[in-house]
């Protein structure tokens, strides 16, 4: 069956495993030292326009959510993340279990309620006992969010400047970066990004690598002795090369931004197959995940003949699904998409 199920579920792009076969017998330092770790390193500062930028490669998401988080807070410090972030609902647990609380404000389409973020921040600051409280340490979002949206550079900005004014980082969580930035509708780069934030990671997992993501620390704030506490967190990949590889071929010759860009390409003429079909939409974004509304009779009828995700229940006889367009989407699999939902 043709699958929409998500961004990660084939293999590694083909320029990746040839590279990855190229140098396989060469011999290199382990531990993220090796030659192609540096110089992937350097290419993607230059891409942020951060040339201080501290960059360090860790296998998956939630690994480098909770070791960023973990690493970067006090012991007596939480997280400020929307009720809907992949933090507060989808790893879990884990940010609890390095000891930090998740404090979940209310979202509008999956973004922090900016409004909401003020009201609890005043009000936690302005309240007598606070030091008894488990203290908000950092902000937490993602671009795209949990439903696909964007933050606009305005969002961004006011972001930045509550954290600023309250002396806390601003973490973005990018593990389908390459969607947001190659997005038709977004008027964020990556070097805003490198601007605004105060650490964010670029997802390679979702964007054509086997595994990978590059967590980059902007304000030279990378925790001292990070590789240690990485370490000391089980994460250190001895064969470092492994991960330094895959960022340093998808930062040559824009392959990062092509791979996102053909997500959307194929996320936009997915979109007009729903549109042709009449289907109801939970959240139409401008990424590539959309969400639409089926009756159970249908989802189940159409979960024969394609693969998506069931997101949540919307009321007893309707349920919200969502369809994923990826690099590695094909026009092959939309021209089968649209038999399937408008041919029958």
């Amino acid at each position: 069956m043709v699958s929409f199920e998500s961004d990660y579920i084939q293999g590694a792009h083909p320029e990746i495993l040839k590279k990855l076969s190229e140098t396989n017998m060469e011999t290199q330092t382990g531990y993220g030292y090796d030659r192609f770790s540096i110089s992937a390193k350097e290419k993607i500062k230059k891409a942020c326009g951060c040339e201080a930028a501290e960059v360090y490669f860790l296998m998956g998401g939630t690994q480098t959510n909770m070791i960023v988080i973990d690493t970067m807070l006090k012991s007596y410090e939480g997280v400020i993340a929307a009720d809907t972030g992949h933090v507060s609902l989808h790893e879990a647990g884990a940010i609890e279990y390095s000891g930090h609380k998740v404090i979940t404000v209310s979202q509008h389409a999956g973004k922090i309620d900016i409004g909401a973020l003020r009201q609890y921040l005043g009000d936690f600051f302005s309240d007598s006992n606070f030091e008894h409280m488990s203290i908000p340490g950092m902000v937490y979002i993602s671009h795209p969010t949990e439903y696909g949206t964007l933050y606009t550079l305005s969002e961004l900005k006011e972001l930045s400047e509550i954290c600023r004014e309250y002396s806390m980082p601003l973490y973005l969580d990018g593990a389908r970066l390459s969607s947001a930035l190659m997005s038709k509708s977004t008027d964020v780069t990556l070097r805003d990004i490198a601007a605004l934030c105060d650490v964010f990671y670029i997802g390679g997992t979702k964007c054509g690598a086997l595994c990978g993501e590059a967590a980059v620390f902007t304000k030279n704030n990378m925790p001292e002795r990070f590789l240690t506490l990485v370490k000391q967190r089980g994460a250190l990949a001895a064969k470092g090369r492994l991960l330094g590889v895959q960022f340093d071929t998808l930062f040559t010759d824009d392959l990062y931004f092509r791979l996102g860009k053909n997500a959307i390409d194929k996320a936009e003429r997915m979109k007009k197959i729903f549109d042709e079909a009449g289907c109801e939409y939970y959240i139409r974004t401008d990424t590539n995940q959309q969400f639409i509304v089926l009756s159970n009779e249908e989802m189940e009828k159409l979960g024969k003949r394609a693969v998506f995700s069931f997101w949540e229940k919307l009321d007893d006889n309707h349920s919200v699904v969502r369809f994923a367009t990826s690099w590695a989407t094909t026009d092959d699999d939309l021209d089968e998409l649209e038999r399937i939902m408008i041919n029958g």
